[in-house]
């Protein structure tokens, strides 16, 4: 299943220590040779602090106990890095940590460096060493640290860039933590934060987005809520756009949490136009499902496509926990589109078509007609379900779409009458002030 894996193509809008996991979890798969997989981990994380556990993952790859001397110059000045960055920030971090100042500091940043400096002989050059610590420390693999000064950070720093970055890397501090309410938090703001930024090019911002579409996988597939949130924001216009100019792929992760969440349903039309749309650059079982179902209306083949999805949610690090869902609801799906196209339904076809048994496909069926509020009924002796026509007459539906047929012309004819002739009315206001000039004229005369 190495052809519908999307690390690959999800590597380069992640960070290292983002990437990591989704390693280990194809580690414990056979999409990839266990060596390919090994060497791209101690290829990511020769890039980031974590030198002792790159080392052991050397040791396994190379299947050696003896290390390159580069490890031990590497970590001696990770160490040294290290202290100095936290001998250069002890006073700051004592004075932030002292709640007397942080209830001070208000929304104002420019007030809060100058009470910091004019009160605690704080500088911005302290203020900036916050940052390079907080990324050693995110480097090092201490994420609990990195969250905590970073944060400081953010609300100190007077920099637009540095004040960004600081919140991506809160954000992936707080997703290594598993810290998901805080997670989704961080990742609002960071969306609030990229939504009002006037960056130099549109690329730039385009680029950020692409970032955090990527990034919130990890929240919203982890938080409760996450399921509404990741429809919520994925399907706002800009997100939209983006998804389709920049990362068509994450549009398995949008299905997916539409099918999963029926409360969503009603996007499913809007869904279906965008797969239409991108399907020419992406496909996978999973849209292919949604095509084949609401666009070609290919029962059999949107049964087919909805087996592969199985194999292909479980292969997939933020899919695989929700293949159980995908399925039923999946399955929900089909059989009610099913249903109302059919007049009707031979049940044993159709549960042959979800993949289901013959006595469990019975009671679906009729859970699926009640919970749906079909007007159909079932007849257990035929096997069949026959569904009740719900739709107007034809002529009842010419009635409808008639009714105001005649005041839309009026206001139409109105409009234009205004439109082609707008000295009309002005006309008509003279005309409507000569008598009143002329009845004066008689009344002065005869006063005379």
């Amino acid at each position: 299943m190495a052809e519908h894996d999307l690390t690959q193509r999800m590597i380069p809008s992640l960070d290292r220590q983002l990437v990591f996991p989704l390693l280990e979890f194809l580690s414990s798969r056979d999409v990839y040779q266990a060596d390919a997989i090994l060497q791209a981990k101690v290829e990511l994380l020769s890039g980031t602090g974590m030198v002792d556990y790159t080392g052991e993952l050397y040791k396994q790859l190379h299947n050696t106990d003896q290390l390159p001397a580069e490890f031990d110059e590497k970590r001696a000045a990770l160490i040294k890095q290290l202290t100095e960055s936290e001998h250069k920030t002890k006073h700051i971090r004592e004075v932030i940590e002292n709640p007397e100042v942080a209830d001070a500091l208000r929304q104002d940043k420019l007030q809060n460096m100058k009470l910091l400096q004019d009160s605690y002989q704080c500088t911005p050059e302290m203020v900036l060493e916050l940052y390079n610590f907080g990324q050693l420390q995110y480097s090092s693999g201490n994420y609990g640290g990195s969250a905590d000064i970073l944060l400081h950070f953010s609300i100190l720093s007077t920099d637009p860039e540095l004040t960004l970055s600081a919140l991506w890397g809160k954000l992936a501090s707080e997703i290594l933590l598993g810290n998901w309410e805080v997670g989704l938090g961080d990742l609002l703001k960071l969306r609030e934060t990229i939504d009002k930024t006037h960056f130099k090019t549109p690329a730039e911002q385009l680029q950020q987005r692409v970032w955090l579409l990527h990034w919130s996988l990890f929240v919203f597939f982890n938080h409760p809520k996450g399921r509404d949130g990741i429809v919520e924001t994925f399907m706002l216009p800009h997100y939209v756009s983006t998804i389709q100019n920049a990362c068509p792929w994450i549009l398995r992760y949008l299905v997916a949490a539409v099918i999963t969440n029926r409360r969503k349903r009603n996007m499913m039309q809007d869904l279906v136009k965008t797969i239409q749309q991108v399907s020419y650059m992406y496909q996978d079982p999973v849209t292919e499902f949604v095509e084949a179902l609401y666009v070609d209306f290919d029962f059999d083949r949107a049964a087919a496509k909805l087996e592969e999805c199985e194999s292909v949610l479980e292969n997939d690090f933020f899919l695989t926990h929700a293949v159980d869902d995908f399925v039923e609801n999946a399955r929900f799906f089909l059989a009610e589109v099913y249903c109302r196209i059919h007049k009707r339904i031979d049940m044993k076809a159709l549960t042959t078509r979800l993949n289901m048994k013959p006595e469990d496909g019975e009671k679906w069926i009729v859970k699926l007609i009640r919970e749906s509020r079909m007007d159909a009924k079932v007849d257990f002796k035929e096997g069949t379900v026959i569904m009740n026509s719900s739709y107007n007459p034809v002529y009842q539906q010419v009635i409808e779409r008639t009714r105001n047929l005649v005041f839309r012309t009026q206001v139409m004819n109105s409009s234009i009458d205004k439109n082609s002739n707008p000295n009309k009315k002005d006309d008509a206001k003279q005309k409507g002030k000569q008598p009143r000039a002329a009845k004066r004229q008689e009344t002065a005369a005869a006063a005379q």
